[in-house]
């Protein structure tokens, strides 16, 4: 069952499912952030790691991504994505998901229409942590994608079974992650 906005308040007040939570939709001349009907906007913080122009590396293996492929942005304002490139980001939220809950993550449609591709995997039972948010840009121009704003709307599915093993329990790989993180094995 999808969760509805005052279950998503109710679990980040009591439980601290989201910090910091916007328990409104923010918008005023921002890309909109906040609870939504069914779903919590996440914001993107100010901390980005775009993939270095000369590379020595002639495929990507996800098996052996190396960090000096990347270089770390800080910014205030926004990044300008490249055409054809990925960023990862972060979240500003950190996210806490009940052993009950799976969720499924989408892209704003603000971004899409402009080229800017987002994908998130699902936030399994137990996981935690800040999202590491890969960004693609398909466009055959730079994309700007702004700091502190929404980057991509979470929705949760609440299942009628607990799980057996949850992501803490096998402790996963990006468990309790607080930067961004690129794939590993």
């Amino acid at each position: 069952m999808i969760k509805s906005d005052i279950w998503i308040k109710k679990m980040s007040f009591e439980h601290r499912m989201i910090e910091p939570f916007e328990e409104r939709q923010v918008r005023n001349g921002k890309i909109s952030f906040g609870t939504s009907s069914y779903g919590y906007d996440m914001r993107l913080s100010n901390e980005f790691m775009i993939m270095k122009k000369e590379l020595e590396e002639t495929v990507l293996d996800p098996k052996k991504i190396q960090e000096k492929l990347f270089k770390n942005i800080k910014t205030e304002n926004y990044i300008e994505i490249p055409p054809n490139s990925i960023v990862l980001g972060k979240t500003i939220e950190y996210f806490r998901i009940p052993k009950d809950v799976l969720t499924i993550t989408f892209g704003k449609s603000t971004y899409a229409r402009c080229g800017i591709f987002v994908n998130v995997t699902p936030f399994e039972p137990e996981w935690e942590g800040y999202v590491t948010i890969s960004m693609a840009n398909i466009s055959p121009l730079p994309v700007k994608v702004y700091v502190n704003e929404g980057i991509a709307q979470v929705l949760f599915l609440e299942t009628r079974d607990t799980c057996e093993v949850s992501y803490a329990d096998r402790d996963g790989k990006y468990q309790k992650q607080r930067a961004i993180t690129p794939a590993k094995i």
